[in-house]
């Protein structure tokens, strides 16, 4: 599953829910939890649902933020939110397994009553205190519902009891380990939202440096956003070019018996192939999205020479 960009979308405001039609992230998020004021939560609902049921986003995969478990809503959020039109839930400040299975059993009931099949909702916990990062060993993996695990940096550094710097000095260790953690145990890491919608050079930076760190995704909090988070997870055509040729050199010399091989100048040896596979294979995956930067055919392939597009 490719989760590059997730998009909140304040779930109270019926004119950014419309304009979301056209937006391509990879994936909406309602959102019914900080975005939306306390006496506008139901009104918020009542929206998200309406527009679950429209059929308006049938093309797009949509979550729904929910409010945190702690603030006793969540109940109520499920009751209305679950449907067939429905991905999964973002559940907040989550620190604990117990948080993640009470969520996964409230929507198990909510799946039930509507006759979907058990699991049909993912979650996607946000570990954004203190508690919850120090916790990640028991959160990770602690629900089959699990599609990622993402950091949510503002409320983090709130907790900690410090500003958020630019330089994401204070989030470095929670971040490593929640992608970590992720990769440990097979979902996705999706990073932390960046706030400055207009400093174009800070959130390129971040993100760039989210992916080295792991991440395979970012929420995001503005349309304009979503071209450069999608483009910075999305392999560079030289960086498929140069994966190519590493699998199409290494696959020649183990037909040889070699173990290892040069590639422009660089020993490849099989983790630097495996990379390479998995680089092509995202390659592939993102190609197939709707909504995907367009690549031609043969710049994705793992063997050399053209490939027919199928």
């Amino acid at each position: 599953m490719l989760l590059r960009t997730m998009l909140f979308v304040p779930g109270n405001r019926a004119g950014m829910i419309e304009k979301a039609k056209a937006l391509d992230p990879d994936a909406l998020i309602f959102d019914l939890e900080d975005a939306v004021p306390p006496a506008e939560k139901g009104a918020a609902r009542r929206m998200v649902r309406d527009a679950l049921e429209s059929g308006r986003f049938a093309r797009h995969r949509v979550y729904v933020r929910v409010n945190a478990l702690s603030t006793g809503l969540l109940p109520t959020d499920l009751e209305e939110v679950v449907s067939p039109h429905l991905h999964g839930i973002v559940l907040p400040k989550t620190e604990d397994r117990e948080g993640v299975e009470a969520a996964s059993r409230m929507l198990l009931e909510q799946e039930n009553r509507r006759g979907l099949p058990a699991g049909h909702t993912r979650i996607l916990p946000i570990v954004e205190t203190v508690r919850g990062i120090l916790n990640l060993a028991q959160i990770a993996g602690s629900s089959d519902r699990l599609v990622g695990l993402a950091y949510g940096a503002e409320d983090f550094a709130t907790d900690l009891g410090v500003e958020r710097s630019r330089e994401c000095i204070e989030g470095l260790y929670p971040r490593t380990m929640v992608a970590l953690y992720a990769r440990l145990t097979n979902v996705l890491a999706i990073d932390s939202v960046f706030a400055d919608i207009g400093d174009g050079e800070g959130l390129e930076k971040e993100t760039s440096l989210a992916r080295q760190l792991g991440f395979k995704g970012k929420l995001v909090i503005h349309p304009r956003q979503i071209e450069a988070v999608n483009r910075l997870f999305t392999p560079s055509r030289a960086e498929i070019e140069r994966a190519r040729q590493v699998v199409a050199a290494y696959d020649e010399a183990e037909a040889r018996g070699e173990a290892s091989v040069t590639v422009n100048g660089k020993m490849v040896d099989i983790p630097i192939a495996e990379r390479a596979r998995g680089l092509l294979a995202l390659a592939r995956a993102i190609s197939f999205q709707p909504s995907a930067i367009s690549f031609q055919p043969s710049a994705i392939s793992d063997q050399p020479g053209p490939e027919t597009a199928t």
